[in-house]
């Protein structure tokens, strides 16, 4: 995102975003078509939108003026709302293991980020537009856990994205982006950034979600988003960054807290 922000504008790199998920999904999209039942066709379109689309946007437009740990820390209130939603408009009960789990993993990801460098607290305002995107992710969660439970992650994912396409290209061409110098490597480049955020980081990731979704719990499925500071000390470690025993504690507090969540009632 950071790669393509450089060259295109927020609404280019997300809508390049959405875009490439689609297509790549598109040919899967066609069978999922016939085996989705009619009467849940609407709730995947909507997952859709208010889990990837929407969300894509908010986080390019608020990455342009608020850090990148500042964004990880609002981004990882995704459990928290995931249970919040889920308590208040789905209503399903949660219970104080689930909530001690995810208040342990949130503090152990402060620290976690809070280690790594000096975070600024300017621009708050685009900052609420994470808050908003993480609201929704919450949203989404509960709505597929709940509602999409027997149809399969590949066809709720191809189908939603394959929705997205045509939004996708509209947003380009009023951004100008058809219009952009493409002899330009520096275009290319930001291009070839969105295109691998979109194939990796969406059409791919969307159906891992999915599919974790459906095999857990949605409070853990939506803790995945604490184990992107993991991956991103794990790539700086292989670029020669060092590792501080905060950090390593951090990581361990982090852990700790997927593991309360996760670890089965005793009976």
């Amino acid at each position: 995102m950071k790669e393509g922000l450089k060259q295109l504008s927020p609404y280019q790199v997300a809508s390049l975003r959405m875009l490439f998920a689609g297509l790549v999904l598109l040919p899967f999209a066609f069978r999922a078509f016939k085996k989705i039942p009619k009467e849940k066709m609407g709730l995947v379109i909507i997952s859709g939108i208010i889990g990837n689309f929407i969300p894509a946007y908010l986080f390019c437009i608020a990455e342009t003026k608020i850090d990148s740990g500042l964004a990880g820390i609002l981004n990882s209130l995704t459990p928290l709302f995931t249970i919040l939603v889920g308590l208040f408009f789905f209503k399903i009960p949660s219970n104080q293991k689930k909530l001690t789990g995810v208040l342990v993993g949130f503090i152990g990801l402060c620290l976690l980020l809070a280690s790594g460098k000096n975070i600024s607290f300017e621009n708050l305002s685009y900052a609420s537009l994470v808050l908003l995107a993480t609201f929704l992710y919450g949203l989404n969660v509960n709505m597929v856990g709940k509602f999409l439970q027997n149809i399969r992650a590949l066809d709720i994912a191809s189908v939603a994205f394959a929705f997205l396409i045509l939004p996708s290209l509209l947003l380009l061409y009023n951004t100008g982006y058809f219009s952009l110098n493409f002899k330009d490597s520096n275009i290319i480049y930001a291009s070839l950034s969105s295109l691998c955020l979109g194939i990796v980081g969406t059409s791919i990731s969307a159906i891992l979600f999915y599919m974790l979704i459906k095999k857990s719990s949605i409070v853990f499925a939506s803790m995945v988003t604490y184990g992107i500071p993991i991956v991103a000390i794990a790539w700086g470690i292989y670029f020669g960054e060092t590792i501080s025993i905060l950090q390593v504690g951090s990581l361990l507090i982090i852990l700790a807290g997927v593991y309360i969540v996760n670890k089965p009632q005793q009976q």
